[in-house]
């Protein structure tokens, strides 16, 4: 028992001391890391390394002390001390402030010092600021680096060669600096793994960067986006780096086709070809690349046809990005073919921007890992499917501008991911319930716009609904939202942009709205019937854009935040004065229309602090006083439209300070004086003065200095003198109206010079950023006030001056005018014989001169002729009867004229006929005239040729008449046998 006891007491014994001795062990080899430290001499170059840095944030504060290998950054072996890593990558250059990681970048030059650190193998100072230091040379001879990241450090020259020398590289990232080199040195290289050179000027290296990659057999990664590369070479005879996993070609400018050597790369899991000019179809051989997950061919352009069917074998694809490319046909058998994999892993579809047909299949509803669905900008049609319902991971949707239509099934109710979705200008009709928002509980955008002001979707929401979801953005435009002011955004307490333009909405503006408090970076209402008063205050997010136009607000001009850039505010009831703080109210406006408003009193003087204001807006108020002289202090202005006010005055001649001025609008109102040079104005597209009380000589230099005029309007002045030859410079000009002023002289002979109105220099596609304005232009008889459409017209108006002499033959080249006005003047001579080769016109007014001769016949070559003035003139001959003269039968148009005859005059023309131009109903009447005729002459000429002679003949008439009774006599007899036989055969049956 004893001895039992003592052997226990002597097992405790031993395993006391084992443990002691493993703990004595234990602190002994702590003790014996702590004591190693950093070596002296690695310590002092890391110093030196600190004092040549730039460090504003104090990055590098713990770099003191004796051991090193505790500084930031600083890795050591811990049983050698020895510095083995030094990571100095910025730490902030990944918040999305970036300001904030530029403030803590280091920068300086890296001191060779570094060299003493000889087991260093992980080296990284990327996302630093060296301001195009020189790549340091020496970094080639830190012999056992693995891992060298420099990337995003603003780096540049031109690579090292010597880099060739660090043969133990696995990792290397010079990405995204300002740097160039001919890749001689790195083939050397024969261990990398990962290689990204992306952004460096590679251009040298263009014939031969494939073969030269291509002695990189253990690489797994190949990153060389937009390096300038521009050639893809068709082939490579033997691929040595078979393990590559991810390769990045983008932005190089290939112009190609795919290259088969790319489909025997069969580890691929990520291959990026975007953004370069590849051409030509996809190939089925894309089907072998079965570990690809991430495909991007976006952005070539030129990709063309269908989607290869091998695509859809793909089944651990999870990105596929085909968008901005020329594919055409259905994408059913890809989506079949997918969908049936066993697992399908596919999360981001974008096929945006291509030419790509039929309907959204069924199949789409089965991809059930599907995230990210961008098919905009195509051609599908039909509806889209209940299945989509289906798609619970779904988290953005978008389909706008395709042929889409029909009505929204409610199943969309069912996608509890959804974050964001956009419908717009398709054709959708039916009606939105809340049946469609029913699980949408993570929405947070919405857009379902149409340019058209058609609306066929209505929104029909119960007023007491309370949504699952708090949206930021919500734009709605043409459809129909109203008449109620929608009730359901009561809890949106998160919106940042409310768009609710041309919704049908009747209603006073709910104060709820206002007390939201919302932080708005867009509120559009405009187009709605909208009333009451805004409130005094809007918080708003810069850069902001607030437009309410064409409602029924009243009271004062709003004034709310400074951070508005955009204020429109037209065709509403405001009144009272613009707010004489405005400028310093919102000094970050660049564009106000406050026109179409009851707006009264002076242009305030604070505008002149809207420094950055390009559009300035504020026609058709009652707006008084003097034009401010402040034009100096807002140098970028594109519009100024101050028409239809009460403006009196001169125009400043500061306005010639406005170099960038496209479109000066003064016209009707009272300014007067003569025209201030606006030489520097060289841009001007649109000078309407019309409507004022400008005298003077109409100057010079507007055809000298503005070459780019489309619109010139100064009528209704008090302008004197002649029309300066110098318009005739104006080529893109096709309105001109010159009309109602004191003008005398001639027409310029070079007037034939205006091309503008000879060839049509403005298409719908240039005017998408133009502003139209309002004008008015006399046509078709009457006053014509022209908008949107305002890009169309031509016109030339000289009416009602003193202008004398003929109308210049030049001017009937002019075959592109739709309107000319002439009359009113004293104009002699007669009209132009060839001013029918302007058969485009639709009102041609010569009316009140003195013209004379006869209408010229090639008048009715005007087949667009709609309205018609000559009259009170010396015009004579008969009345054209062709084309569209048979529709101009008002009296009116030729009265005045004593010497002209014919319909629709009362007095005849008594055989005075006028030359015609044969219509083809002219020429049918010639033809039957001309049957009538052979007849008669026919009929004159055999009757009397035979009869005539008999008459005048004795002799023949008397041979005549015997031959006929011969004649007579013989058929008789004729007859009498035929009678004989056939009874003779009738008694014999």
């Amino acid at each position: 028992m004893g001895h039992s006891s003592a052997s226990i007491e002597f097992l405790l014994l031993v395993l006391l001391s084992g443990v002691f001795y493993f703990q004595t062990v234990q602190h002994g080899f702590c003790n014996a890391d702590l004591n190693v430290g950093c070596m002296n001499v690695e310590r002092r170059a890391l110093l030196e390394l600190k004092q040549n840095l730039t460090d504003p944030m104090d990055r590098l504060l713990s770099w003191v002390g004796e051991d090193c290998c505790k500084w930031r950054g600083v890795g050591c072996n811990k049983k050698t001390g020895r510095v083995i890593s030094l990571n100095l990558r910025n730490p902030f250059s990944d918040d999305l402030d970036v300001d904030d990681g530029a403030l803590h970048a280091l920068g300086g030059e890296i001191n060779p010092s570094l060299l003493v650190l000889k087991d260093m193998i992980y080296l990284d100072f990327s996302m630093n600021n060296f301001e195009s230091l020189q790549l340091p040379s020496f970094i080639g001879s830190v012999e056992k680096l693995k891992y060298l990241n420099l990337s995003g450090a603003s780096f540049g020259g031109i690579i090292p060669p010597n880099l060739g020398n660090l043969s133990n590289l696995l990792h290397l990232d010079l990405s995204n600096n300002v740097i160039e080199s001919d890749l001689r040195w790195l083939s050397s290289l024969s261990s990398l793994q990962f290689l990204n050179l992306g952004g460096a000027d590679l251009v040298k290296a263009a014939p031969y960067w494939l073969p030269t990659v291509n002695m990189l057999p253990s690489l797994l990664e190949l990153h060389l986006r937009g390096c300038g590369l521009s050639i893809l070479p068709p082939t490579l005879p033997h691929i040595n780096f078979t393990s590559l996993s991810v390769l990045d070609l983008s932005d190089n400018g290939f112009n190609s086709t795919l290259s088969p050597w790319l489909f025997s790369l069969t580890e691929l899991v990520s291959l990026d070809l975007s953004l370069n000019n590849l051409n030509g179809e996809l190939p089925e051989t894309l089907g072998s690349l079965t570990h690809l997950k991430n495909l991007d061919l976006s952005e070539n352009s030129d990709i063309r046809g269908q989607l290869p069917r091998n695509l859809g074998m793909l089944c651990n694809l999870q990105s596929l990005e085909l968008s901005i490319n020329k594919f055409t046909g259905e994408i059913t058998d890809f989506t079949d073919r997918l969908s049936r994999c066993t697992n399908s892993s596919l999360e981001m579809l974008n096929l945006g921007y291509n030419s790509l047909t039929g309907n959204l299949p069924n199949s789409l509803g089965l991809l059930k890992n599907l995230r990210y669905l961008v098919l905009r900008y195509n051609s599908f049609q039909g509806t889209i499917p209940d299945y989509i319902g289906n798609l619970s991971s779904l988290k953005e949707l978008y389909l706008e501008n395709n042929k889409l239509g029909g009505v929204i099934p409610e199943s969309f109710g069912q996608l509890s991911s959804l974050v964001a979705v956009d419908l717009s200008e398709n054709t959708w009709e039916g009606v939105v319930t809340e049946a469609h928002f029913l699980k949408l509980q993570s929405l947070k955008e919405v857009s379902i716009q149409k340019a058209s002001p058609n609306i066929s979707l209505v929104f029909n929401i119960n007023s007491n609904w309370i949504p699952p979801f708090k949206l930021r953005y919500l734009y709605l435009r043409s459809c129909q939202v109203g008449p109620k002011f929608p009730t359901w955004l009561r809890n949106q307490t998160e919106l940042a942009t409310v768009v609710l333009n041309n919704a049908r909405i009747a209603d006073t503006f709910p104060d709820w709205f206002w007390k939201l408090d919302l932080l708005l970076d867009e509120l559009n209402l405009a187009y709605n019937q909208l009333s009451g008063k805004l409130p005094k205050s809007l918080r708003f997010r810069y850069p902001a854009n607030a437009a309410l136009s064409s409602n029924l607000f009243e009271g004062p001009l709003p004034l709310w935040s400074s951070n508005i850039t955009t204020l429109y505010l037209r065709d509403n009831q405001f009144s009272g004065p613009i707010p004489y703080n405005i400028g310093v109210v919102m000094p970050l406006l660049s564009d106000l229309d406050i026109s179409l408003n009851d707006l009264s009193g002076r242009i305030p003087l604070s505008l002149g602090n809207l420094s950055v204001l390009t559009t300035m807006v504020i026609s058709n108020n009652y707006l008084t006083g003097e034009i401010p002289h402040f034009w100096k202090s807002i140098p970028d202005l594109y519009i100024v439209d101050m028409s239809n006010n009460s403006l009196s005055g001169t125009i400043p001649r500061s306005m010639d300070s406005l170099v960038s001025l496209r479109y000066l609008i003064l016209s009707n109102n009272n300014l007067s004086g003569k025209l201030p040079s606006l030489r520097n104005c060289t841009g001007m597209k649109s000078l309407d003065l019309g409507e004022n009380k400008f005298f003077g000589n109409i100057p010079a230099w507007i055809g000298e200095s503005m070459l780019s005029l489309w619109i010139l309007r100064l009528s209704s002045n008090s302008f004197t003198g002649s029309i300066p030859s110098q318009l005739c410079g104006l080529s893109n000009l096709h309105i001109l109206d010159l009309s109602h002023n004191n003008l005398s002289g001639h027409i310029p002979q070079c007037i034939g010079n205006l091309s503008g109105l000879k060839i049509s220099e403005i298409s719908d596609k240039d005017t998408s950023y133009l502003y139209q304005g309002k004008l008015k232009v006399v046509t078709k008889g009457r006053v014509l006030a022209y908008y949107s459409t305002l890009y169309l017209v031509n016109s030339l108006d000289l009416s009602n001056n003193n202008l004398s002499g003929e109308i210049p033959m030049e001017l009937t080249t002019l075959v592109k005018l739709w309107t000319l006005n002439l009359s009113m003047n004293h104009l002699t001579g007669i009209i132009p014989p060839k001013i029918g080769n302007m058969e485009l016109i639709e009102t041609l007014d010569l009316s009140i001169n003195k013209l004379s001769g006869s209408i010229p016949p090639s008048m009715v070559s005007m087949t667009f002729l709609t309205h018609l003035n000559l009259s009170y003139n010396n015009l004579s001959g008969k009345i054209p009867t062709a084309n569209q003269f048979k529709t101009l039968v008002d009296s009116s148009i030729y009265e005045g004229n004593g010497a002209l005859c014919g319909y629709p005059l009362l007095t005849d023309c008594q055989g005075h006929e006028s030359p015609q131009l044969p219509s083809e109903d002219d020429e049918e009447d010639d033809s039957k005239l001309w049957l009538i005729v052979s007849v008669v002459i026919g009929f004159i000429t055999g009757f009397w040729g035979v009869f005539g002679s008999l008459v005048i003949k004795k002799s023949w008439r008397y041979a005549y008449f015997q031959f006929v009774d011969k004649i007579k006599y013989a058929l008789l007899d004729f007859i009498s046998s035929m009678g004989n036989r056939l009874r003779k055969g009738a008694d014999e049956i």
